[in-house]
């Protein structure tokens, strides 16, 4: 994470580590009935460079902007390279939401997502990131790290690991083959 307002950045890695288990998400009833009206076009890695911008733009002090120019020059070079991928939500060709993350063999590693209200993008997050474990799910991923728990990513039933389990867990996902490059069918049930 970088310093807010300078190009320092700091690794930081969390104790517990939390993930989203691919075989056991939870979604809330609520957002089912949102998805049931498609109200976005989703789409995978359109325009990553436009949802990392807009991951890093300030929402205030209770979540500062912690993506710097410098991180956002890394992130599009792995994306050039096929290890960063973004999962997009527009509506009327607007883009209102997304995700984005790195995935190394089976893991992928959720950085930041965003959402406009503003702009008719209410739950555009949300779903991306429901769209991002049908993905993940098709391409045989095994981990999706979320990092930290917070209360929004709980919500999907996400579980806080010892980091000696995460690592064993990690060490046998990054040694499964390049799971995004495994072809997307067109509809999946």
């Amino acid at each position: 994470m970088a310093q807010p307002g300078t190009e320092v950045i700091h690794w930081i890695t969390s104790t517990p580590r939390f993930v989203i288990p691919l075989d056991g998400l939870k979604v809330p009833k609520s957002l089912v009935r949102v998805a049931k009206q498609v109200p976005f076009d989703l789409r995978v890695d359109t325009a990553f460079d436009r949802v990392i911008r807009s991951c890093a733009e300030d929402r205030g002090e209770e979540n500062p902007n912690w993506i710097s120019p410098r991180m956002i020059r890394a992130y599009e070079l792995l994306h050039k390279k096929g290890f960063a991928h973004s999962i997009e939500a527009f509506k009327g060709g607007v883009l209102v939401g997304g995700l984005y993350g790195v995935s190394i063999g089976g893991a992928f590693f959720g950085e930041s997502m965003f959402s406009r209200r503003e702009l008719g993008g209410s739950n555009s997050s949300k779903l991306c990131l429901l769209e991002l474990v049908r993905v993940l799910r098709v391409r045989g991923f095994t981990l999706l790290d979320s990092q930290e728990a917070n209360d929004h990513m709980q919500q999907f039933g996400g579980i806080e690991l010892p980091l000696e389990e995460y690592v064993a867990r990690l060490q046998i996902a990054v040694k499964r083959p390049n799971a995004w490059s495994v072809s997307l069918p067109e509809s999946v049930p």
